[in-house]
């Protein structure tokens, strides 16, 4: 099994407004670090020709996603606490609202399966419905790929 997680933030501004140009210029570093980690798999990309092009989505105009494939916890755990990427979360608040409502999931997948968008958001909403639980989870309350649940409409979505 591979983890797939997802998080959201809301932009204090347009993504080419000058007060998100730092967050900006450090997309390409903190990309390139992740997709060279160890036990990184997949991530959503715009484009493959721009490293700073943020994904286009139909869940609002300053949604900033990130939505990527992970061989394990731990693997996902070091990249996010453990390697420069750790310096930009700090600064989040710099870029980022602040929401009362979870804005990251995780969950176990098939290895071999790249999750759409749609089934993350689905786990999201899943999660701030019913709390953690097998089929959305956290970093504070995981479970085990061992448990992995699969939620109707996103099992409908991979036929």
């Amino acid at each position: 099994m591979h983890l797939a997680q997802l998080n959201v933030a809301h932009l204090r501004a347009p993504i080419d407004a000058p007060e998100l140009a730092t967050f900006v210029e450090l997309l390409e570093p903190i990309n390139a670090l992740a997709d060279a980690a160890p036990g990184f798999v997949w991530r959503l990309k715009e484009s493959d020709e721009d490293p700073t092009a943020t994904v286009v989505h139909d869940y609002g105009d300053h949604l900033l996603v990130n939505f990527s494939v992970w061989e394990s916890i731990e693997e996902l755990w070091n990249f996010v606490y453990r390697s420069a990427h750790l310096g930009v979360l700090r600064r989040r608040r710099e870029w980022f609202l602040r929401v009362a409502e979870p804005y990251t999931v995780m969950w176990w997948i098939p290895e071999g399966t790249i999750p759409a968008l749609a089934e993350a958001m689905e786990r999201l909403e899943h999660l701030k419905a019913e709390g953690p639980g097998p089929a959305a989870f956290t970093f504070q309350e995981p479970y085990d790929s061992n448990e992995a649940v699969y939620l109707p409409a996103a099992a409908e979505a991979r036929k």
